[in-house]
């Protein structure tokens, strides 16, 4: 060895003395093995069961299920809904509530039958020939098997609530309850049997409710048909207004009326040719304006020249002619029609006198008033068949109307019914029948097809079967919803009709507000209820009709106490199938009323009924019900308007006079990433079962939180991807947050007096979000929850708190300051698991298990800690806000020396900050080189030099950079000038000392 040669000694390795993080809790989530392990503990733990016993004698929260259909698997609109609801109870729970949850399914009505005879259809079985208890069976065997299937993945996304216990439409009490509020309507006045157009489903061969029907576009025929004005003693006459024929001339009330219209045809427009053959008048609005036009026809080699008369309104006439392919040219505007004169037409049929109609259609046709025709579009005259259309009925029972019965159940013609019988409008697999076609060539051949043409337009189609969907006159069961009801429940209204929209403005509350005016407008415009079915599955209308009479006759329903009470025995011991047994009628009649007087009812309740009646057997008859047989709140998409809200509403106000709902919530639809309808077809669903197998149930409900559902929703692989990233930096907070507690005991925590003020702005932080997250969960707003909490976790404790607090936490001995952070740390904790707790299940159980391990513990048994209003210190939240904005300028002058590569980290600097006299007066006695993870750092409120670094939002704040001077020490990486000075070797005073602490020899 040279003995120039200079040995170094080697810098020690303190990194063992350090307090590093410790934690098993892993970064990596493997949410999709692990959620699955958490369920079972739960479930070996009684968590729901435990809940309920901890909160009993608190106030009640009650989230009514929305039963969903048990037919299939869970798509991702079961998935928002479900953990929406969760979300809800979880954090209503945890607020101090007894918040129970009991889920339930829907397990009558078309979705199971359809499926059923599916498979039926598929083994070429025929429904009709089999037994009807033997068919109900079958459905229920189907609707049990999806119950269970649909239960375990519901279980899976993460869900709370009584899963051993739910509540199920079939269940024999349920059918026995629902057949009871049927009865109730029965014996209120409300029920009574009507022959009007409803909105029938020839494929399905029934009656559907507006909820069970979707718009479809589809491209349909549209014909312009000519009705001729015709000769007659008298118009036809509104009551106890006659007209009187006097010579050639009418007079109506006084007026002359024009007699030139003799010969002319009055125009119509449809899109329905079918309902043609059902025409019974036209209709014309009052108030709009009419002509007759001269229209001419130049000879072709088809057909020679022609002349006639027509009229339509004034301000669609351009159009109709165009249609018609007629050049103005050939068109000449005779003079005005008034409304006089048009009421006092009389126009035949289109198909009157045709040979071989056997007279079917020789009768005179009025013209209407009506106040539903417009300008929109057509030609100002509404073609009217009372059978087929709610306008057209209500004005046929305006003015009289005779009924058709053309069109049958399965949507053909009558067989008799000339030209046309036997014909389908809508065939049994659902597409477009020959009847259509066939009424034109037929209007064609009779000289009443004026134009014809296609139109693309929205239709009404069956939500199960996807089929077109017709107006059909059916004798079906009502409630009247303008009836008044001598029921003793008329606080809120004494008709139906008035109680929902008295219920709707004064009683519940809608989240969101505009809920309020969507179900207020349906209310105010829908008509009677349908509550009858031809169906085999479901609740029957347990009634009976007196035989031969009339249902307008007072005896025609039996309303008798005694057998409503033996029905809904019957119901409750042996199900709703005993309905159908043979000697059922006679059974309950027996030696009350003569059972060969009366015949019994097989018509099966609108599903909506069952739905709307939950309220009963679940809220009001349950031991875990509600009190007072009400819903704080019902959660559902916004489809419910005319749903489950509507007919839970409709059902409620003629049983209990109200709404069984004190609040009402709904959530958008669920959309692909480019905002398109999801589709099998397309290829973009997203299914709840593969996200939990790809990411876990955590990511999904994640994404629900982090979603405005208020509006449509959209999720897809590269949302869920960017939902994983915001679950990955929470995952990190709170990993870090687990490491630095470490064994940290009630004896280590400090008072918030004793606080340095960094850690007492955090605790003004943790004040202001529990206000925020409780005020949050309150009014169901998840996403504000969520945003709130995260970018607190992310923004002021990861990227400011922690990143302050690491030198303190991993270098510190046993200081009041050390111990000062670890004090905060546990009340973040604390906060931050339980806050989260309602979102992310899996998580926090497993970050709550991870510092309270035991078999018996649970996040989910916690409520949201109480936070001390002391905390809240809104002058040192100022003064902080202005040290947050000073540092966030020295923050960017060592930003551009670091990317100069002047240095490599700030602990390499030293700079001078210049500040304003108040900032500088903020930061005496704070620690700002600690604050800004310098070495050293000098604030002055000398006037800065020019050259100074400075950000245009914080004017008051200027940064000359210096590199720190002095070693480098070897424990904190802090350089300052008494590094080397003290016994351990490479260290700094504070390093030093605690090594001293340690015992770790110098």
């Amino acid at each position: 060895m040279s003995p120039d040669t200079v040995t170094e000694t080697p810098a020690p390795d303190y990194k063992g003395t350090l307090n590093l993080p410790e934690t098993a809790f892993p970064m990596r989530a493997g949410l999709p093995e692990r959620e699955p392990q958490w369920l079972a503990r739960w479930e070996r733990i009684g968590v729901y069961d435990r809940l309920r016993a901890k909160a009993e004698g608190r106030a009640p929260f009650t989230l009514h299920d929305g039963p969903p259909y048990a037919n299939g698997h869970l798509h991702i609109g079961h998935g928002l809904n479900k953990v929406l609801k969760d979300m809800v109870v979880r954090s209503q729970q945890m607020m101090g509530k007894d918040a129970r949850y009991i889920p339930g399914w829907d397990c009558h009505g078309l979705p199971i039958e359809w499926k059923i005879e599916e498979q039926y259809r598929a083994k070429g079985l025929d429904k009709d020939e089999v037994d009807v208890v033997a068919f109900r069976q079958e459905c229920r065997k189907f609707a049990e098997s999806w119950v269970e299937i649909q239960r375990e993945e519901f279980k899976r996304l993460g869900i709370t609530g009584n899963w051993a216990d739910p509540y199920l439409t079939m269940d024999f009490h349920a059918e026995a309850v629902i057949a009871g509020e049927f009865m109730k309507f029965l014996m209120n006045g409300s029920l009574y049997q009507g022959s009007k157009p409803v909105m029938w489903s020839p494929v399905e061969k029934t009656a559907l409710a507006e909820a069970e029907v979707e718009y479809q576009d589809v491209t349909s025929h549209m014909i312009w048909v000519r009705f001729p004005v015709v000769d007659a003693p008298y118009g036809y006459r509104l009551p106890d207004q006659p007209f009187h024929n006097q010579g050639p001339t009418r007079v109506l009330f006084g007026a002359e009326l024009n007699t030139n219209l003799s010969g002319a045809s009055v125009l119509i427009w449809t899109t329905t040719p079918w309902t043609i053959p059902q025409n019974r008048a036209v209709a014309f609005g009052p108030s709009i304006a009419y002509g007759v036009y001269e229209v001419t026809r130049p000879a072709t080699d088809a057909a020679p020249a022609s002349s006639e008369r027509v009229i339509v309104a004034d301000a669609l006439a351009g159009s109709v002619f165009a249609q018609a392919k007629l050049a103005p040219e050939n068109v000449r505007r005779e003079g005005d029609v008034s409304a006089e004169e048009l009421q006092a037409l009389t126009l035949a049929h289109p198909f009157r006198g045709l040979d071989g109609a056997n007279g079917e259609w020789d009768y005179d046709v009025p013209l209407l008033p009506g106040e539903h025709v417009t300008e929109d579009a057509g030609t100002g005259f509404v073609h009217t068949a009372p059978s087929h259309g709610d306008d057209d009925y209500q004005l046929g029972l305006k003015f009289g109307l005779p009924m058709t019965y053309n069109v049958m159940e399965d949507g053909s013609y009558r067989a008799d019914l000339p030209f046309f019988g036997g014909q389908h409008i809508i065939t049994a697999e659902g597409k477009e029948g020959p009847a259509n076609v066939s009424v034109i060539k037929a209007l064609a051949q009779s000289g009443g097809l004026f134009a014809k043409g296609k139109l693309k337009h929205s239709y009404p189609h069956s939500w199960r079967s996807k089929a077109p969907l017709i107006y059909r006159n059916t004798p079906q069961w009502f409630a009247a919803i303008d009836k008044p009801l001598s029921d003793g429940k008329g606080q809120h209204g004494d008709t139906i009709r008035q109680r929902a929209l008295k219920s709707i403005e004064a009683l519940v509350t809608f989240t969101p507000v505009s809920g309020r005016n969507r179900l207020h407008s349906m209310m105010q415009a829908r008509p009677d209820w349908v509550l009858s079915r031809q169906r085999a599955w479901g609740v029957p209308l347990t009634c009976f009709v007196r035989k031969g009479s009339k249902p307008t006759d007072p005896d025609f329903l039996l309303r008798n106490e005694e057998v409503n009470a033996r029905i809904t025995a019957a119901f409750e011991a042996e199900g709703a199938d005993v309905w159908y047994t043979d000697g059922f009628k006679e059974r309950v009649l027996g030696n009350l009323v003569d059972a060969e007087a009366y015949d019994q009812v097989f018509d099966i309740l609108d599903v909506w009924f069952d739905s709307g009646s939950t309220h009963a057997f679940v809220l009001r008859d349950r031991p875990d019900g509600s009190e007072d047989g009400l819903a704080d709140l019902y959660l559902e998409g916004t489809d419910q308007h005319r749903g489950w809200f509507h007919s839970s509403m409709l059902q409620a106000c003629g049983t209990i006079g109200r709404a069984p709902y004190r609040g009402v919530l709904t959530h958008g639809f669920t959309l692909d990433e480019k905002g398109m309808k999801m589709s099998k077809s397309l290829g973009n669903t997203v299914a709840p079962g593969q996200v939990t197998k790809d990411y876990g149930a955590d990511i999904l409900r994640l994404w629900v939180a982090q979603s405005d559902y208020t509006a449509d929703l959209r999720i897809g692989p590269e949302i869920l991807k960017g939902t994983a990233d915001s679950y990955r930096r929470l995952r990190n907070t709170m990993r870090f947050l687990l490491g630095s507690l470490g064994d940290v005991t009630e004896a280590d925590m400090v008072e918030q007096a004793q606080m340095p003020e960094l850690e007492r702005w955090v605790l003004h932080r943790l004040a202001e979000l529990d206000e925020v997250v409780r005020s949050g969960y309150a009014v169901y707003d998840f996403q504000g929850v969520f945003r709130a909490v995260f970018e607190f976790a992310t923004v002021d404790l990861s990227a400011f708190y922690f990143d302050i607090r690491k030198d303190t936490l991993y270098c510190d001995g046993d200081t009041p300051r050390r111990r000062a952070a670890r004090t905060v740390l546990v009340h973040l904790f604390d906060r931050l698991t339980t806050w989260l707790a309602p979102i992310l299940v899996f998580t926090m159980e497993e970050v709550w298990l991870e510092r309270h391990g035991g078999e018996d513990s649970s996040v989910h048994l916690r409520d949201f800690p109480e936070t001390p209003k002391d905390w809240r210190d809104e002058a040192l939240a100022r003064k902080w806000h202005a040290i947050r904005a000073a540092r966030r300028v020295v923050t960017g002058a060592l930003e551009k020396q670091r990317t100069a590569k002047v240095i490599g980290a700030s602990l390499e600097a030293a700079p001078t900050v210049h500040v304003s006299e108040a900032l500088g007066q903020a930061l005496q006695g704070v620690a700002f080189d600690d604050l800004c993870i310098t070495s050293g750092i000098a604030v002055t409120t000398a006037p800065a030099p020019a050259d100074a670094f400075r950000l245009p939002d914080v004017p008051d704040v200027a940064v000359i950079f210096a590199e720190a001077g002095g070693e480098k020490c070897q424990r904190c990486w802090k350089i300052l000038p008494d590094v080397g000075t003290h016994p351990h070797p490479h260290t700094c005073a504070r390093c030093d000392e605690a090594l001293s602490g340690l015992n770790v020899p110098a």
